[in-house]
């Protein structure tokens, strides 16, 4: 195995056989909405750190968000913008293991904190009066640190199943990044192990979470309708349509991609999929948890106004 490897220095990510003219079409395309991913999601970070009303901890797992978001897209995408100006598809066998760690990381923390955004809605909702004895800074940063030691555990637990297969053969992965399944294809020893744990953890990541969540909106659910007022109801409704909004595109798509059966007639369906998470989910999230957010337009206002009369 050793002896294998020693000579694997890159692979050729496949992706979508398109024209050079084609390639460059998407380049600019991919560049542009990546710049609105890094823009968007950078302001919604620079607001909650710089505006001390957001300091609470709705915002503050939502700037944990803003961060996976800039982070996932950044993993992946350089390298596929590098490839497509440059009319090549090469990956480094290094960078390759760095892409494999960081989607996995990544991917799974934004699984933990959209349940963690989700308990913090429940709290707010069925317990108003304990939210802020529940949900104190201690806790707040508990889940999260949690949330990302659990996810880059997984992440290595993963990788390192990984690196203990041979290959042998050409390295062409069928696929635009290195995303682990489509490696795995190129290997030439039993996957079996690491086809059991990425199910497992698919589960663990996804099921669960999405479990809970499900139980937390159908409390939530129940206690906005006891709502005597309308218009608070209304605001609880909004908030809470965002969250579901983001959590059945991420969850969905998550599903459809590592609890699904393979086939080879899937292949170009889940490049496609991943192409669409890739691109425009980190987008979504800013304008469905914020842009629409009376709180955080306020606190844009008054940041800009601050600025001007500096």
């Amino acid at each position: 195995m050793e002896g294998n490897q020693s000579w694997i220095t890159e692979f050729i990510l496949v992706g979508f056989q398109l024209s050079e003219e084609m390639e460059l079409l998407l380049f600019v395309i991919f560049s542009l909405l990546y710049t609105f991913n890094l823009l968007a999601n950078g302001m919604i970070l620079g607001l909650i750190c710089l505006d001390p009303r957001l300091h609470t901890p709705m915002y503050y797992f939502l700037s944990h968000l803003a961060i996976i978001d800039m982070s996932y897209a950044s993993s992946n995408l350089p390298n596929l913008l590098a490839n497509l100006v440059k009319h090549r598809k090469m990956i480094s066998f290094v960078l390759c293991i760095m892409q494999m760690i960081f989607n996995l990381n990544f991917a799974s923390i934004e699984c933990l904190i959209l349940v963690v955004m989700s308990y913090d809605r429940y709290v707010a909702i069925c317990h108003p009066l304990q939210y802020t004895v529940i949900m104190n800074w201690r806790v707040c940063t508990v889940l999260a640190v949690a949330s990302w030691a659990c996810a880059f555990s997984m992440a290595l637990v993963q990788v390192s199943l990984f690196l203990r297969l041979p290959f042998c053969g050409p390295q062409k992965v069928n696929h635009f990044f290195c995303e682990i399944q489509s490696v795995l294809k190129v290997t030439c020893g039993e996957t079996w192990i690491n086809d059991i744990f990425l199910f497992a953890e698919g589960v663990f990541i996804l099921v669960g979470p999405l479990s809970l969540m499900l139980v937390s909106y159908v409390h939530i659910l129940w206690a906005i309708l006891k709502i005597q007022s309308k218009e608070g109801r209304k605001k609880a409704f909004s908030t809470c349509s965002s969250h579901l909004c983001v959590v059945g595109f991420y969850f969905g798509i998550a599903m459809v991609v590592y609890l699904v059966p393979e086939s080879s007639q899937r292949d170009e369906q889940k490049k496609i999929l991943f192409l669409f998470y890739t691109l425009f989910n980190p987008l979504l999230n800013p304008l469905v948890y914020s842009l629409r957010n009376a709180q955080v337009k306020a606190a844009f206002h008054r940041v800009f106004h601050k600025q001007r009369t500096m």
